[in-house]
């Protein structure tokens, strides 16, 4: 494409890619280079380390990084509202946020620090000056909305995206419901990962193109990546044993690969839930009614039918009274790939706690973030523990959207671009 704009190009207002990126790297929020600090730190156990002076590109690869990447301690979700009704503004945001990310994941600042005159303010917020990239990857997803006739982007709309189907569990607050963008921003620094999503959120507001909806803070990843420890959840069992990990079940049920466009391809659709946990009910329970609600022993995180983590469930064996050791409404045997048609979903959760409620309990729970390459997939599993899992008692899905996550930009591009070809 050439770097000047056609009187067509301007009445319907696109922009060249060189134009676009000149105006990321030259707009008001400018992002000149200034690297941080990068102090060698590393944190390691027999299964698992933390290297807080990892970095990862966010150009370059086929797919965003943040979902095959191994998953951090701690991630900042949030989700955005569209605020303008104009194309330009939207692609604008995109190549600014493209721009940014690359320098943030790079463990550089966004801009000057300080600013020029008194009456300026600085481009980077500054929290995150001195420490290290904590492997920051940044996974920017599209919500519905984004592909309708308010941005004559309608025909350009994934063939499987669009609003989940109301189900079981359902109990949403609308304020923590939908979005048209989505940032999950995943690091071993909390304060890494927050500085991130501060930043791109003063970028959107900068612009005027989008408004932060709805937010979750997320630590002690409850999920795990290939070569790690497999963590605990809230309830204090191991979450995610069967987590997908190999390359084949990665290109068979997460990555879109069809007859879809070029800039589709090596996509993924992102479905969350924010899950309150009644942690005080929880408590009072005793742990071998908790084993049977989850099919699996506290303490060694083995299937009811076995005596390590990585035993395969057994879920037709009966004890001496004829009832089934791992119970059919147990939670490991209603989400088992073996009783839902051999469907697997990549599961990349995270623990979350926002103080005491209005009753004065714990607010806590899961901050649950699958991808996949149909949202059927997601809705026939969440189907059947919606409606039969012992663990409803003590869960409440409070939040959720849908997004499509498009695959990573190449150098000298941004998120998207193709979709506005």
């Amino acid at each position: 494409m050439s770097g000047k704009k056609t009187p067509a190009m301007e009445q319907a207002g696109e922009f060249s890619r060189r134009d676009l990126l000149r105006g990321a790297v030259a707009g008001a929020l400018t992002l000149p280079v200034y690297a941080l600090a990068q102090p060698s730190s590393i944190v390691a156990n027999s299964h698992d380390s933390i290297d807080l002076t990892r970095s990862y590109p966010f150009y370059g690869h086929a797919e965003q990084a943040g979902i095959t990447t191994p998953p951090q301690r701690y991630t900042f979700y949030m989700t955005f509202d569209v605020t303008s009704n104009q194309r330009q503004d939207l692609q604008v945001l995109l190549a600014r946020w493209s721009a940014a990310i690359s320098q943030l994941m790079r463990g550089e600042s966004i801009g000057q620090v300080e600013p020029l005159r008194d009456s300026s303010v600085g481009a980077d917020t500054g929290e995150a000056l001195d420490l290290a990239p904590a492997s920051l990857t940044v996974t920017v997803g599209l919500g519905p909305r984004i592909f309708t006739d308010t941005f004559g982007l309608s025909d350009k709309k994934p063939a499987l995206l669009r609003e989940l189907q109301s189900l079981p569990s359902d109990a949403f607050k609308t304020e923590l419901t939908g979005g048209d963008l989505s940032l999950q921003a995943c690091a071993d620094d909390p304060q890494v990962a927050y500085h991130c999503i501060r930043v791109l959120a003063r970028i959107a507001k900068h612009t005027g193109a989008a408004a932060t909806r709805w937010a979750v803070m997320g630590f002690g990843r409850a999920s795990a990546g290939k070569g790690q420890t497999t963590p605990r959840n809230l309830f204090g069992y191991k979450d995610g044993t069967r987590n997908i990990t190999e390359k084949a079940d990665f290109e068979k049920f997460v990555w879109i690969k069809d007859n879809a466009p070029a800039w589709q391809q090596h996509g993924s659709y992102q479905i969350v839930r924010k899950i309150q946990m009644k942690i005080e009910n929880w408590d009072t329970d005793r742990v071998s009614d908790q084993n049977a609600i989850f099919g699996r022993h506290k303490v060694s995180g083995a299937p009811l039918t076995g005596k390590q983590e990585f035993d395969t469930p057994d879920f037709n064996k009966m004890d001496d009274s004829g009832a089934l050791i791992i119970p059919d409404t147990s939670h490991i045997s209603l989400a088992a790939h073996e009783n839902n048609g051999g469907l697997k979903i990549l599961r990349r959760a995270y623990n979350y706690t926002e103080g005491i409620n209005e009753v004065g309990l714990l607010d806590a729970g899961l901050l649950f973030i699958c991808y996949q390459n149909d949202p059927a997939h997601f809705e026939t599993l969440q189907r059947r523990l919606g409606a039969s899992d012992a663990l409803n008692e003590y869960i409440s899905h409070l939040g959720s959207a849908i997004f499509f996550v498009p695959p990573a930009p190449r150098e000298g591009s941004y998120i998207a671009a193709g979709m506005f070809s």
